[in-house]
């Protein structure tokens, strides 16, 4: 079995969440597993109210005049992304208890597609030895 890639998700930003589905999608159909621990602004876009909105794109993203977009045309949005890339193997989602508390949220406020909600210390007893990316 090969090592699990563990991304942190930070950024509630759509160019940066469907940079981070493209990953786990990648992963996932390589039988990679997946672990994910989305925080802060990240957690903040997959509550379940927001997850279909626009996110915006991170301030480095934007150039004057550009009308460049998050995801290529022809694309799925970044949810359908990790819909499918768990539908494909082992990925799990999970909130981060400690942004959860910080932005007053309970799961029930999030997305089907969040697993669970964990610590720190658990998020990287389930990274094992695989590479941690931070987005």
């Amino acid at each position: 079995m090969s090592d699990p890639i563990a991304l942190v998700l930070f950024s509630g930003t759509d160019d940066k969440l469907h940079a981070a589905a493209t990953i786990a999608a990648g992963a996932s159909a390589m039988g990679r597993p997946v672990n994910i621990l989305v925080q802060f602004w990240a957690l903040d876009a997959f509550r379940a109210d927001r997850i279909g909105q626009d996110h915006g794109l991170a301030s480095d993203a934007i150039r004057p005049g550009s009308t460049m977009t998050a995801a290529p045309a022809g694309s799925l949005p970044w949810a359908e992304t990790f819909r499918q890339a768990k539908e494909l193997g082992d990925v799990q989602i999970r909130a981060c208890s400690a942004s959860m508390s910080f932005l007053g949220i309970d799961q029930s406020q999030l997305d089907p597609m969040v697993d669970d909600v964990c610590g720190i210390a658990t998020f990287f007893l389930d990274a094992e030895t695989g590479p941690v990316v931070f987005i």
